[in-house]
Order: structure tokens, then C-alpha cells, then sequence
């Protein structure tokens, strides 16, 4: 179950460039929307692809394709070539400076191989991946977007990106990554326009609070509940049809159509609230990612690539959660999916104004995102689809360890399945493990059937 020597490798970067709009682009201010700019969404996260040798771009140097691209599109998307001010009641507004993104080249003593037939994260050496530039880091007054193409030995390369996630959210980010991807291959303009239109998401007037939003109740952390980060361990874990079956064989006949996401966030929210181990009386979160673009009515433009997304949680005590079957958490889960409609989005715009944009509550919460239908592994720069894209590490957040990505992914059998990073402490990780094993054994039916373990060994 342990993975073999983690992989090292030696990454040289040449010095980080602004690479600024092609043409000129206006200067002037545009506010973001009252979703984009809450507490929880004011940190930066990373992001990563892996791309093979394509022998039909032999002599192209994807460091300079890429380059080339990303100041075309800068053209068509030049708020990200800007700069975050804060205004009067923390309200965040880009300054189009046409200042430019940060892009460093690198090379890496590395192929592609090494990384052994699961590419997923936590990836060995991510910090030199995707070089955290001194002072760039920061929500304000600093570059919106960090991007480091490193070539490997083999003839791939890997893109690494980091996004101000007050910008966009993954459909946005994905939406400018294949702009830069469309444009790379050669075409004049992107196939979608991006839309600004941030005022679709912005408060009302009066704003008036109309739906309940316990995601941003503020729980004070009377015990301490707050994961330590000083022993956090990060581990992946694939889901393909085998287990996602097993996961099924708990629950009653009516509940067995479930979808996949509904069943992965029930089972891995009762596996990590006994792996944490609260009072049984205390309150244990699971907050949802839900897109909201289809919600409106009209739908939010096709391009709209601002944050659409609400946390719509469930509450229960961990005793409940622990103690109870499956169906208990899977039940409470979906309940939640149904809350986000348009007057919730409003509602949740207006809280941000009246409350002064508070952090979504992460004490005793967990926090999941369903990237399996984002789209990060089809951006293609000319030289085919990733072999893994998308998120670069479990954890990431204004306040860490709270967040798992759900992204899909193919074993070394070809099956298709997801892969979750989960980050805990290192304590809690051995009986997350365990108890998950026990849900993977399935029902007494199964019980028969040969197991497999759902860690992924790899040179990581």
C-alpha cells in the first residue's frame, strides 16, 4: 500500500516574465461580483496538466507556443492581465492594467515515464513545478495569474497554473485555458467569448437575506477542532466501477441509483468524521461545490467565467454520522444538491454585502468539488489531451487541509474511475484508511469477491 522511493528531480527555471496583452486592451476598473470576492474564495489555487510527446509536433518548443498564446489571449480576457484593488467595505475590483500574467520557463531532468503509471496528486516536487515567485502570492496588488511550462526529458512538458481564485472558478479557468489552448492551435479568436457581466451575481438593493445559508454560520472552535497542519499527510485514492459498487451494496434498494458524487461525499464524510473523531454531540459540515450557471432563468451567458458556484451544506453530530448506516449521510447530501436555485445565489450575493463577505464556516467542515465533468484534462496546446489535469493537491483553501477535488482519472488497467486527494493528520489517515477499507468490502455479498486496494502505488 506504500508508495515506492518518492521520485526527485532537478527543475531549472529561467527568471519569472509578465507576459502582457498582444495588442493594447482599455484600462479601467470592473468590479467583481459580490459571490467572487467573499473571504473564502480570497487565495490562490494551484493547478496542474501533464503532457505527452506528440511526434506531429516535432521541432515546436511548447514553452514558446504557450507564451505566444497566452498574450492572445490576454487580449480577448485582459482583466487577468490586471491587478486587485480593495475598495470602501472590502469591496475587490480588478484594475485593468494590461500589467500581464507571470510565466516562468523551466526544464526538468525528468520524463514523463518516471512518474510511473499514476500521475495524481500530491505530485513530488509541485513547489518546483510551479515556483511560488517571492511577492507574487498575494490577493491584492499582485499578478492574478502564475503559469510555468517545464519541459522534460521525454519531449512532454507540464503546464502548472495558479489562479487568484476571486477571478473565476473552475469552469472559468477552464474556459480561459482552452482559449489559450484554441489559440495555440492556430485559431484567430476563442470559440466562446468570454462574458464579464459580474453585476449578475451582485447584491441587490436593498440586499435581503431570503433563503438560510448555515455554510456561513459563525461557529466559534471551542475544542480546538481545527485540523492541525504541522503532521498533515496527503494520499490518493481511486474510485472505479468495483468500488463505487461496493459503496452501493450499503445502501437500501430505493437508494442504490444514486449518482457517484452523491455516494463518494456520504461515504468519504462518515470516514473522515470518525477518522477526526469529535464529540459525538459536536456538529460535523459537509459543504457541496454546485455550479449554479443552469440554475437562472435565463441561464448565466455561455463565456460568464466569474464564480457561480455556492457551498450548500449538511449539518449533523458526528455521533449521528458515525453510528448510522450509509444512507443516513447519503440522504442528507442530497437533500443539500436541491437548495441552490437563482433566488439562493441572490440571497447568498446579499449575505456577502450585509455580513461583510465572511468565510464559509470550516470548523469541523469538509469541503468537496466535483471536477470530473470540468474539463482540465481535454485543454490541448497542440500536443493532445493531458495525461492528468486538474487540481494540483488536496487541502488547498484560505484555511488548509479543509478540501478534497473529486478528478477523474485512468488506473494502469484502463479503468476509468476518480481520484481523490485527502489530506489529514497522520493519526487521523490510518483510521480513515481503515474505515474506508471496511465500507470497500461491500455488503455480505461481496464479501466473496477478490480486493483491491484503493491506493494508487506509484515513483511518487
Amino acid at each position: 500500500m506504500e508508495s515506492p522511493k518518492a521520485l526527485t528531480f532537478n527543475v531549472t527555471r529561467k527568471n519569472a516574465e509578465l507576459i502582457p496583452p498582444a495588442k493594447p486592451t482599455p484600462h479601467e476598473f470592473k468590479p467583481l461580483s459580490d459571490v467572487d470576492d467573499q473571504e473564502g474564495l480570497r487565495f490562490q489555487i494551484p493547478v496542474i496538466q501533464f503532457y505527452r510527446k506528440n511526434p506531429s509536433m516535432e521541432g515546436k518548443d511548447p514553452v514558446k507556443v504557450i507564451r505566444d498564446a497566452i498574450g492572445k489571449a490576454l487580449v480577448f480576457y485582459y482583466p487577468f492581465a490586471g491587478r486587485l484593488r480593495e475598495h470602501a467595505a472590502r469591496k475587490l475590483v480588478v484594475e485593468c492594467t494590461g500589467e500581464g500574467v507571470m510565466f516562468i520557463e523551466a526544464d526538468a531532468d525528468v520524463t514523463l515515464q518516471q512518474f510511473g503509471d499514476a500521475l495524481q496528486p500530491p505530485f513530488p516536487c509541485l513547489e518546483e513545478l510551479l515556483y511560488d515567485v517571492p511577492g507574487s502570492g498575494g490577493v491584492l496588488d499582485c499578478p492574478l495569474m502564475l503559469i510555468q511550462v517545464t519541459r522534460l526529458k521525454c519531449g512532454g512538458f507540464i503546464f502548472a497554473l495558479r489562479l487568484n481564485h476571486t477571478m473565476s472558478d473552475a469552469a472559468g479557468l477552464v474556459q480561459f485555458m482552452s482559449a489559450v489552448g484554441e489559440l495555440a492551435r492556430g485559431a484567430e479568436s476563442p470559440s466562446i467569448a468570454p462574458v464579464w457581466e459580474r453585476h449578475l451575481l451582485s447584491a441587490r438593493d436593498p440586499p435581503r437575506v431570503t433563503c438560510t445559508h448555515r455554510e456561513y454560520d459563525d461557529v466559534p472552535d471551542t475544542k480546538g477542532t481545527l485540523i492541525p497542519l504541522d503532521d498533515m499527510v496527503h494520499r490518493s485514492f481511486f474510485f472505479g466501477p468495483a468500488e463505487i459498487t461496493a459503496l452501493r451494496s450499503h445502501l437500501p434498494p430505493h437508494l442504490r441509483r444514486c449518482s457517484t458524487f452523491e455516494i463518494l461525499t456520504a461515504c468519504l464524510w462518515r470516514c473522515r468524521t470518525i477518522a477526526i473523531a469529535p464529540e459525538p454531540t459536536e456538529l460535523v459540515r459537509i459543504l457541496c461545490i454546485m455550479n449554479s450557471r443552469n440554475q437562472f432563468n435565463p441561464p448565466l451567458p455561455k463565456g460568464y467565467y466569474g464564480n457561480a458556484f455556492a457551498f450548500p451544506i449538511a449539518i449533523a453530530t458526528a455521533g449521528d454520522l458515525s453510528k448510522n448506516p450509509l444512507h443516513y449521510a447519503l440522504e442528507l447530501v442530497r437533500k443539500t444538491k436541491s437548495d441552490v436555485t437563482e433566488e439562493y445565489m441572490k440571497s447568498l450575493a446579499d449575505l456577502m454585502v450585509i455580513r461583510g463577505r465572511p468565510h464559509f464556516t470550516v470548523v469541523r467542515s469538509y469541503l468537496v468539488s466535483d471536477l470530473t465533468h470540468a474539463g482540465f484534462g481535454d485543454v490541448d496546446f497542440g500536443w493532445g489531451k493531458a495525461a492528468y489535469g486538474g487540481a494540483a493537491k488536496g487541502g488547498v483553501g484560505a484555511i488548509p487541509g479543509v478540501a478534497s477535488f473529486y478528478i477523474p482519472f485512468k488506473n494502469n488497467k484502463g479503468e476509468n474511475g476518480i481520484v481523490i486527494p485527502i489530506c489529514l493528520p497522520e493519526n487521523a489517515m490510518k483510521v480513515f484508511v481503515k474505515e474506508l477499507e471496511k465500507m470497500l468490502q461491500g455488503n455480505d455479498e461481496m464479501k466473496a469477491a477478490p480486493k483491491t486496494s484503493v491506493f494508487i502505488t506509484s515513483a511518487l
